[in-house]
């Protein structure tokens, strides 16, 4: 046959917090702005390398902020939001302005 498994014993500080995390199913609206996210961040972590060629890093930038945009609102980060917003702004009088 075969050998009985031992129980894994649990320390405190994990039984804590197995009862303080809460095990739930992601939204429709959550996964997308969460993949919509990571796309976002990466907009934005290429875009100072690309400032000096043509401004590309200025769009980049805009790209990034709207794309992230999203993900924090629906996560409630209102300081992430308001610099999201402030990126938009910026960038965009940039570009435009």
């Amino acid at each position: 046959m075969g050998k009985k498994k031992k129980p894994i014993k649990k320390g405190l500080g994990r039984r804590i917090g197995e009862w303080a995390v809460v095990n739930r199913r992601l939204t429709a609206a959550e996964r997308i702005g969460n993949r919509m996210g990571y796309m976002g961040s990466a907009f934005i972590m290429m875009s100072p390398y690309l400032l000096p060629y043509d401004n590309i890093g200025a769009y980049t930038y805009l790209c990034g902020a709207v794309l992230s945009l999203p993900q924090v609102w629906l996560a409630k980060q209102w300081n992430l939001v308001v610099i999201n917003l402030n990126l938009l702004v910026g960038y965009g009088l940039y570009i435009f302005g």
